[in-house]
């Protein structure tokens, strides 16, 4: 059956999103080494476990910023705006998730040049992007310059707190990035979102768009005498 492709992930954004998850699998290993290692027999060196994870939080930063500036200033920005009705349509979305996709049902918010998420994506990348991305960085740069945090909150060691917060960001990151990787498997093929990323090309199946013309039909052949506005 015959495609339809849309462009949807520019060049900038393909290196971006190949570079950020690089970046993020060396923070996540780098970061399990060091926290939960058996000191004599680490998964990375510890020494070369600091400085690969530094060097990594550093560029992480970059990246942030870079992605930040393209969601600003091209047409990325509007796939991230949640529009009104949205809790009615993540309820749909998640319903469909629990449900719908095991019995062969219809996507309801298939891909399309206006909508490149549906509700769970895009309250899911908003929240990772906006929220504990920049937690992530800004803990883990206040904990390389630990002398800039406050000693004391509430009677509470501040850089015990950091470091909890920091640890927390990335335990969630490694959910999401779990989570990522098995949804890229659930496109029209296993392996059509993955190559999405690569082309910057998403496919859509013609059936969306013939089922619709059908419905359409029959609705019109059961009304004959409704007119459209």
């Amino acid at each position: 059956m015959a495609n339809k492709k849309l462009y949807l992930y520019p060049l900038w954004l393909r290196i971006w999103h190949h570079v950020n998850a690089v970046l993020m699998v060396a923070l996540i290993a780098t970061g399990l080494s060091m926290q939960y290692s058996n000191p004599s027999y680490p998964l990375i060196r510890f020494d070369i476990a600091v400085t690969i994870h530094n060097i990594s939080g550093i560029l992480l930063t970059l990246s942030y910023f870079y992605f930040f500036l393209g969601i600003l200033f091209t047409s990325i920005g509007r796939y991230y705006v949640m529009k009104q009705g949205f809790f009615k349509a993540f309820y749909l979305q998640t319903k469909y998730y629990l449900f719908g996709i095991f019995r062969g049902e219809d996507h309801p918010f298939p891909v399309n040049a206006d909508r490149k998420f549906n509700p769970i994506q895009q309250i899911t990348y908003n929240v990772i992007m906006h929220a504990i991305t920049p937690v992530t960085f800004i803990t883990g740069w206040a904990l390389l310059y630990p002398e800039t945090i406050i000693l004391n909150v509430f009677g509470y060691s501040g850089i015990m707190l950091t470091s909890l917060l920091h640890v927390s960001a990335g335990f969630l990151i490694s959910i999401f990035l779990l989570i990522h990787l098995y949804f890229i498997t659930v496109g029209n093929t296993i392996t059509s979102n993955l190559k999405s990323m690569v082309t910057g090309y998403h496919e859509v199946h013609d059936e969306h768009m013939e089922d619709n013309a059908a419905g359409a039909a029959d609705e019109k052949a059961e009304n004959p005498d409704k007119t459209e506005n």
